[in-house]
């Protein structure tokens, strides 16, 4: 996070590194998997506090005393203190890279070092899945969301102040009256996106400004010198949001308030003589403050990087290595780069200019080159090739996409496939629809029949349903029902002559993932066959004609990407991972498949059978003529869904119309 400053006529307040200190550690033995801190992430929230205030001290007193801001000053300050060490990380991690990560991997890690370096990694990353996720882990440069928002603090903060030249009252109402507002709409679009909360800069900045306003009222004043109240609240509160918040609770919203509230008590009592400041500013925990920036940069990818080179099962002992790894690298990043950068006189500003703009080209050119090259294959031999192309097999053309602004379908993104003209066929579903999308575009086109597509990842295409998802916020999961009441009204208007319903029955049937995915838990209401028969019955009034794709057999151990990482590591993947048993995937997905089948016998539906592509003698297997056509577990390759096209000739076929 932020380098080390001065806030106040130069003079050094060593609590301040204590601080950054306990915000350092909070993320990283969160991140290396220590159960007793929960919310050790809300550490970036005691960063971003304490750069407002520190970056808000320099530039009002330079405000209040001159009438402007020295940008250029300004900007080579940042580039000092920021970025020789992000540079040196960057390229040791670009190394690593190269030998460790599979072309997908390696490919995505371009995209975000290319983000990184324009100060974007934070709208990237929102662009992508949340840090929370179970993907996180696989972005080595996912930790720089936090330093990418705070350079976009930068560019705003002091381009607002020479807006205002020698005007700083109408300054210090602009800068309340951003938090404010930038406080509300955290609150409000945490509740209906934590992602975009969590990620972009005017949902944060209030957190950021919340420290320059503490510093305009500081200003000239200091601190208390007397009482330990106010800096053992401040600190209880930082640790307590560190034991208590907890990611699923819905962070930031108002628990980001915590660490905020605290830090900014702290900053404000830190002057104090008082046992807590004394603990801050004692040589050890200084010493981690000291080191913080390099700390912040060099644990994130250690940890990221390790979960490729070693596996994901770790154990304490490991993590703890790879701890005092990130603290050495961090002390030598401090040591060897941090500190000759800060020096002007070793390193004069033309040079480090000179040396930003090479740098910042050089990254730029490293990032571009596996993004563009398809994360450069031909590192790895063939058996890793085979399945780590598959991970890769699933990037679709969704520019015929479109989400209406008004009409029955308002507010829901609907996706033409087939050639041009009035839809006829709906295909509707969940992410197994996604997945069959290019098989289906496909089979559309070949019939010469429109069509148009709605999917929803992990929403049943079910009628009068309620789900409660652990992958999913309460948010994604009331926007589930909302949206499949409006398809329902939507058909009701105007009703396409057949509709295909694509889904993971077994899940929803179930109520869990399996194998790798076990974790992920689903509810729906009302009950399994009666959410599926009052769906029918809906259809069959309206009049359409339903068609059903029995899900494709689950493998229950399989995954693109995993398989290939651990063929990479010189691991033996047995053929057991690769297949499963026909009659333990039948027994997988006889109550989902249940309902949808009584139905088909009594000629209310027309089920299409997938299960030929991959089951043969007793097994169904991901490997068809050499290759994988499966992603993970349970969704099928843009390979598979082609293969299978055929399949759905009775949906596009007015033969398919007539149930024939």
């Amino acid at each position: 996070m932020s380098a080390p400053l001065t806030p106040r006529h130069g003079s050094y307040r060593p609590e301040i590194d204590g601080m950054r200190a306990i915000a350092v550690a909070g993320v990283v033995l969160y991140h290396f998997d220590l159960p007793a801190l929960p919310g050790g992430f809300t550490g970036v929230d005691v960063f971003f506090v304490l750069s407002g205030y520190l970056i808000g001290s320099i530039l009002w007193r330079e405000f209040v005393t001159t009438g402007r801001v020295a940008l250029g000053q300004f900007y080579l300050r940042r580039f000092r203190r920021l970025a020789p060490a992000w540079t040196a990380m960057a390229i040791a991690v670009f190394a690593a890279g190269w030998m460790i990560l599979l072309p997908h991997d390696f490919r995505e890690f371009g995209k975000s070092l290319i983000a990184s370096t324009l100060f974007l990694a934070n709208v990237h990353f929102w662009r992508g899945s949340g840090y929370f996720d179970s993907m996180a882990e696989e972005k080595p440069l996912l930790h720089m969301w936090s330093l990418s928002l705070e350079e976009q603090f930068y560019v705003v903060l002091p381009l607002l102040l020479l807006l205002c030249a020698r005007r700083p009252r109408l300054a210090f109402w602009l800068l309340l009256g951003g938090t404010v507002l930038s406080l509300a709409m955290c609150l409000r679009l945490t509740e209906s996106d934590q992602t975009a909360a969590f990620f972009l800069f005017p949902f944060r900045a209030w957190e950021l400004l919340a420290g320059v306003l503490l510093a305009i009222w500081s200003h000239d004043r200091g601190g208390p010198r007397r009482g330990w109240a106010g800096s053992a609240s401040g600190l209880s509160l930082i640790v307590a949001g560190m034991v208590l918040i907890d990611p699923a609770s819905g962070f930031p919203g108002p628990w980001a308030l915590m660490p905020v509230i605290g830090t900014l008590l702290l900053i404000w009592h830190g002057q104090a003589a008082n046992p807590v400041n004394r603990l801050l500013a004692s040589g050890p925990v200084r010493g981690i403050g000291l080191i913080s920036y390099s700390l912040y940069l060099w644990h994130w990818p250690i940890r990221s990087l390790a979960g490729f080179a070693l596996g994901p099962d770790r154990g304490a002992l490991v993590n703890a290595g790879l701890i005092l790894l990130s603290v050495l690298l961090a002390y030598l990043s401090w040591r060897l780069i941090e500190q000759p950068a800060r020096d002007p006189g070793r390193l004069p500003g033309r040079p480090l200019l000179a040396g930003v703009a090479v740098s910042t080209l050089l990254l730029l050119g490293l990032g571009t080159w596996p993004f563009l090259r398809d994360g450069l294959p031909g590192r790895w031999p063939s058996q890793v090739l085979i399945h780590a192309e598959a991970a890769q097999d699933f990037i679709q053309d969704w520019s015929r996409c479109d989400t209406p602004s008004d009409g029955p379908f308002a507010g829901i993104e609907i996706c033409p496939i087939g050639p041009e003209g009035h839809p006829r066929v709906l295909v509707w579903g969940d992410s197994h629809m996604r997945a069959f999308k290019e098989g289906l575009d496909l089979a559309a086109h070949e019939a010469g029949t429109p069509a148009l597509l709605i999917w929803r990842a992990g929403c049943p295409p079910l009628f009068g349903i309620e789900k409660r998802e652990s992958a999913a916020t309460r948010a994604q999961d009331a926007e589930c029902s909302r949206a499949n009441r409006q398809i329902e009204a939507a058909l009701r208007a105007a009703p396409f002559d057949r509709v295909l319903l694509v889904g993971r029955w077994s899940y929803y049937a179930e109520g869990g993932g399996v194998g790798a995915d076990a974790r992920n838990r689903i509810e729906v209401t009302p009950a399994w066959p009666v959410a599926v028969q009052q769906t029918l019955d809906v259809l069959e009034e309206i009049g359409s004609r339903v068609h059903v794709l029995r899900q494709v057999p689950e493998v229950p151990d399989y995954g693109a990407l995993p398989v290939a990482r651990a063929l990479a590591r010189g691991e033996t993947v047995p053929e057991a991972r690769m297949q499963v048993p026909m009659d333990r995937a039948l027994e997988r997905e006889a109550r989902g498949l249940a309902p949808f089948a009584a139905a088909a016998r009594k000629d209310r539906v027309v089920l299409i059978d997938p299960w030929p592509l991959t089951c043969h003698d007793g097994f169904c297997t991901v490997m068809q003529e050499g290759r994988t056509v499966y992603f993970d577990n349970n969704h099928i390759t843009n390979e598979g869904a082609m293969r299978l096209r055929q399949v759905f000739a009775p949906v596009f076929t007015q033969e398919g119309a007539e149930g024939t």
